[in-house]
């Protein structure tokens, strides 16, 4: 047993009844009508969401094959999960964010690649968005820290934003294996996991924990460029997140690995609880606050670090801080957030429309999760907006 889960006791993972009774039961409905509408339908095999507030969790609710042991991928939602693991080796001195990475993998700084800083990493603004990276080579360390010395610049680092979806966080992982002494599964078990009181959040799933995992499914028919322009929206650029690319996380394999921008699986109790750690720097359990990260980390990650570089998808704002996005004033919509989150609001979300943020303007965390990728994009990005709206609403600002 290591030292952390011998350490710290794991959070309550049962809704507060106390926390639930502050929530207006009317538009509790609403949101779970609108959670629950397309699984009711038959296009999504499962869904479920997580609300917690003032350190607990306030609603659970599970549909279709989903149940409170299922476990899900929550993919790109995991980034937040890897960074908040850089965090604490920025709160401890062990790495500053404008340290070259060359210095700490000298492997990365081959084919023009000596500048770029950690910083630049953790807000996609390193050049490398395109940076060839496939499933296989994820399976050693050898094969990675080749493809590292492989890559090349799209840009000059810093000077444009691009989100990077695998490269940029398999490099963050590197740094804090060299960094912490850890393997970089080991050090987000021990030091985010376990110390937070959240076992079930599994960055490298056990094989004994693989009948949990509900497999992902793809569902609906994807939008051509036709109705991209009868709609008047850009249509999304091809990446390496593809059909293929999302199912090889059916794979036992792969999730063992413990993929650092999208190999996350767990509830979305753990998720929407791990949120209310981001907010208030720990977790209260059994009475006792299990702080991890101190205030001025927290206040240094919420920094929006990428100024007026845009979005090349959406041309707004990117508004990333050092591996989270902030909702922002411009358009919370298109970032991930819904019309009601204040501009406060941060977080992360994942690929088939995973959701997970917290918004301190009202101390309210969501976690939605699904298994099932929506190849209309334009429909999921519509329930992710619609879902984050209705959760952000939940609760008056000036309730306790």
């Amino acid at each position: 047993m290591s030292a952390a889960s011998s350490t710290f006791a794991p959070a309550d993972l049962t809704v507060s009844r106390e926390e639930f009774r502050k929530l207006n039961p009317a538009r509790v409905s609403r949101f779970l009508e609108r959670v629950r509408r397309e699984v009711d339908d038959g296009l999504l095999p499962a869904a479920q969401v997580a609300v917690a507030r003032n350190g607990v969790l306030t609603l659970l609710e599970s549909f279709g094959d989903a149940d409170e042991q299922s476990l899900f991928c929550v993919f790109s939602a995991t980034k937040a999960i890897t960074s908040s693991a850089a965090w604490l080796l920025m709160q401890e001195n062990l790495l500053d964010p404008s340290e070259r990475v060359g210095e700490i993998v000298p492997e990365f700084a081959d084919n023009g690649k000596g500048a770029v800083t950690v910083a630049q990493l953790l807000t996609h603004t390193a050049g490398i968005p395109h940076a060839p990276f496939k499933a296989l080579d994820w399976l050693d360390r050898e094969s990675r820290l080749k493809r590292f010395a492989q890559w090349r610049l799209n840009w000059e680092p810093g000077t444009r934003y691009e989100y990077h979806p695998t490269s940029s966080m398999w490099v963050i992982a590197e740094i804090i294996e060299r960094r912490s002494g850890l393997t970089f599964q080991e050090f987000v078990r021990q030091r985010v996991a376990l110390a937070l009181g959240l076992p079930e959040m599994f960055v490298g799933l056990p094989a004994d924990q693989n009948a949990r995992a509900l497999p992902c499914v793809h569902v609906g028919t994807a939008l051509t460029s036709e109705d991209y322009a009868r709609l008047g929206l850009p249509e999304p650029p091809v990446t390496e997140v593809t059909e293929e690319a999302i199912s090889n996380f059916n794979r036992p394999e792969i999730r063992a690995i413990g993929v650092p921008g999208g190999g996350g699986f767990m509830n979305a109790a753990t998720l929407a609880l791990f949120y209310q750690g981001m907010l208030h720097g720990g977790l209260k359990v059994d009475g006792r606050f299990q702080g991890i990260w101190q205030a001025n980390t927290l206040s240094m990650a919420r920094e929006v670090r990428t100024g007026d570089l845009r979005d090349p998808v959406h041309g707004k704002r990117a508004n990333r801080g050092p591996g989270i996005v902030v909702a922002g004033e411009e358009a919370p919509n298109y970032l991930g957030f819904g019309h009601t989150n204040s501009p406060q609001a941060f977080g992360h979300n994942g690929a088939g429309g995973q959701l997970a943020w917290v918004d301190p303007a009202t101390g309210i965390s969501l976690a939605y999760l699904t298994n099932g990728h929506d190849r209309h994009s334009v429909r999921q990005g519509r329930r992710g907006v619609a879902i984050s709206s209705h959760a952000a609403a939940l609760t008056d600002p000036s309730d306790p």
